[in-house]
């Protein structure tokens, strides 16, 4: 919703893939937000189905929804997806421009990376949402959600990525939307998703009042990555390699050397966030003029 209305970001493509719903799921949802919006000419890209290595994939109908929130596309629903090869056009197309945001599991962007390998360095450069340095995960005491649903993917990305920035938890736990703003946007008439907000939005903080008590809204972890892209001064960074333990006990562990001896890395790893800026910016996209 945020890239839609954010006149600073042309949305060029979107791939969808399996997490906290099924790839198909959450097909049939961003068709439903594409076409509130009246703009079913961005490509959607169905992609993995499931981790590279898999005893069973999980879902969270408990957090998000079985579809946006309690929200179901229409069982009716009629729109076209676009071939995986899509994404190799559209790198092509806007080479040196295209910036891949990833706020799921990182199978699918790994399979891209693998696949069309010979036209990577194309891309400007990479955010993803994932980890947590030095704080508790949110799926494991370890492990953030992202990064626990397919280590491996998520390890070969941090690796193999250039001009890359993670949004861990340190700084996503704390991007919380308010009861109050949810419904200032609500009643907003230039936003095109006003209706949905308040429904999607309770839906996603009850679960958070019941594992944060206390807590005065909810994080939308996802939300954070999208801004960064054109408000990168809303977070502060460090920068080391990061790295993914893979080995079943601590999977979807990150972790950074900081020793004083270890050198700093290219990776730019939001760590603090500036939640002023961060609503300041967020309200000036969502509650339109």
């Amino acid at each position: 919703m945020y890239a839609m209305l954010e006149p600073e970001i042309e949305l060029v493509g979107i791939v969808t893939s399996y997490g906290n719903v099924t790839k198909e799921q959450a097909t049939a949802n961003a068709a439903y937000l594409l076409q509130l919006a009246g703009r079913n000419d961005i490509p959607i890209i169905p992609g993995a189905s499931q981790p590279v290595q898999q005893e069973g994939i999980a879902f969270y109908p408990e957090i998000h929804g079985k579809g946006i929130g309690p929200i179901r596309p229409p069982s009716h629903l009629q729109y076209q997806i676009y071939p995986f090869d899509t994404i190799r056009s559209i790198i092509e197309k806007y080479r040196d421009e295209l910036i891949i945001v990833d706020t799921g599991r990182s199978t699918t962007l790994a399979y891209v990376m693998v696949l069309f390998h010979d036209c990577i360095n194309m891309i400007h450069s990479y955010y993803v949402m994932g980890g947590a340095f030095f704080v508790p995960g949110n799926a494991t005491a370890l492990a953030e959600a992202n990064f626990y649903g397919d280590p491996k993917s998520s390890n070969f990305v941090l690796n193999f990525a250039h001009n890359l920035t993670i949004t861990p938890l340190n700084a996503t736990q704390f991007a919380i939307l308010t009861p109050e703003l949810v419904d200032a946007i609500s009643n907003n008439a230039n936003n095109f998703y006003a209706s949905m907000m308040i429904p999607v939005f309770e839906y996603y903080y009850e679960f958070y009042k019941k594992s944060v008590p206390g807590i005065p809204g909810a994080p939308i972890h996802d939300l954070l990555t999208v801004m960064l892209v054109t408000n990168p001064a809303i977070c502060d960074y460090i920068y080391y390699d990061a790295n993914v333990i893979e080995d079943i006990g601590a999977e979807g562990m990150s972790y950074i050397d900081i020793r004083p001896t270890s050198e700093a890395g290219k990776t730019r790893i939001a760590v603090h966030l500036h939640y002023d800026k961060f609503i300041q910016e967020f309200t000036k996209v969502m509650l339109p003029g």
